[in-house]
């Protein structure tokens, strides 16, 4: 079964889109409304049967994570929006904060119902000041009209919707990080165990969301747990929000069911390449995804599938590369954001994130030795699976994949003394 039409994006192109007239309009808040005449429980298995995963990159059935909250745990409760959007190719969050706050707001509120949160707070990147003064507009709009703060719809639930800026750091989009820096301290990981749903924010139970795991929820609770199920395969269902970007004629926002091919999205979607030039590689999910060949490409979108194929989906927001462009130059620019985005915190990450973008760099400039591609894949080993938060394994994928997968193209930098290609496309 495939989505019926739009939904995550079923106002988005409306005037006044962003407002609460038009939101209810279109059926805004009817979700929260069922949400508050069931119990807590009967939401988290609702959306546990959905098969909802969070799409902020990671894939962690969302009912499961709400479940991990203590019952018996007489301290506050807190659900953080993650809108902390900073991953390389992303930008489908960043659509929904502008287009339809109120869904976020309406997904926040029945989450954080379903946990037993009083206070939630929606972590906006820093850079995102324009959306983040629609989402405040949102929730002044919504706390006007009796649907957040103190007896929400009459209903005696209570719960209040905070915004906070972070300032620019890619790491705080690490849920530890994120709730560190919303307590004021520096955004660096935490180790885990404990987890954030037993010792999170202020040192209470805690839930981290993503913008469109949030906006999917309304979703769940108005049209049904069967409904979401089936749409897309199995252990990967719903609607998805794709960023398309790179070298296509239409890049942009597309809601698609999960599981749609990634050649469907490039060629029906995005309206194909430019001058009909042949496609090279495919970033299939934002920075951090391995890089996939442009033979690669008929591949499902979701979860496993690019997961068994040595990839990972993130964010579903693949970026696009024709044959003008520069794998070593596309692999330097994508190491030098990790380099730069390390906290430090860790050896292996802080060492080795410049250490790649140094060999990488030493490469494309026509400097490169044989030698420097096994140093290249050495230090990418002794990164990964070596650093407290994800970030390091996020540097090293990348990495290793275009040094795999392009192999001959950078022994052609390093026998040649240059760039055959010029850097390509990609400054």
């Amino acid at each position: 079964m495939e989505s019926n039409g739009h939904v995550l994006m079923a106002t988005t192109g409306l005037p006044g889109s962003h407002t609460l007239a038009v939101y209810r309009k279109h059926g805004g808040y009817e979700a929260l409304a069922i949400a508050l005449s069931k119990t807590p429980d009967e939401i988290i298995d609702t959306v546990k049967r959905s098969g909802l995963r969070g799409r902020g990159g990671a894939g962690f059935p969302t009912g499961t994570k709400w479940g991990f909250v203590p019952k018996s745990n007489d301290k506050p409760k807190y659900l953080c929006v993650n809108a902390d959007e900073s991953e390389p190719g992303a930008f489908k969050d960043r659509l929904l904060l502008a287009k339809d706050p109120h869904q976020v707001i309406e997904g926040t509120l029945i989450g954080a119902f379903a946990i037993g949160a009083r206070r939630a707070y929606i972590y906006i990147r820093g850079e995102f000041a324009h959306e983040a003064s629609i989402v405040q507009a949102a929730i002044d709009e919504a706390r006007a009209a009796g649907l957040v703060g103190k007896n929400i719809l009459k209903s005696g639930f209570e719960c209040e919707v905070v915004i906070y800026l972070g300032a620019g750091a890619y790491i705080c989009g690490e849920e530890t990080a994120l709730i560190e820096s919303i307590e004021g301290q520096r955004g660096e990981p935490r180790l885990k165990p404990p987890f954030p749903a037993v010792v999170g924010l202020f040192g209470c139970p805690t839930v981290v969301n993503n913008v469109e795991t949030l906006a999917c929820v309304p979703h769940i609770m108005k049209r049904g747990w069967e409904w979401f199920a089936g749409i897309g395969p199995e252990r990967n269902t719903g609607p998805k929000l794709y960023g398309l970007s790179g070298h296509v004629n239409r890049p942009g926002v597309y809601e698609a069911p999960m599981g749609i091919s990634l050649r469907t999205l490039i060629d029906e979607y995005g309206g194909g390449v430019p001058g009909g030039r042949p496609v090279k590689g495919v970033i299939p999910g934002g920075a951090s995804c391995p890089v996939l060949r442009g033979d690669e490409i008929d591949i499902s979108m979701d979860f496993d599938s690019l997961t068994r194929a040595g990839s990972l989906f993130g964010t579903g927001t693949p970026v696009v590369m024709d044959d003008t462009t520069c794998m070593v130059r596309a692999a330097w620019i994508t190491a030098r954001f990790f380099a730069h985005e390390s906290c430090g915190q860790c050896t292996p990450c802080r060492e080795g994130c410049g250490w790649m973008q140094r060999i990488l760099w030493k490469i494309e400039t026509g400097r490169g030795e044989e030698r420097d591609l096994d140093i290249l894949l050495s230090v990418t080993d002794q990164i990964e699976g070596n650093t407290i938060c994800a970030l390091g394994d996020a540097a090293a994928w990348p990495t290793r994949g275009f040094a795999k997968k392009f192999r001959d193209e950078f022994l052609q930098h390093i026998r040649e003394k240059r760039c055959p290609l010029g850097g390509g496309s990609l400054h």
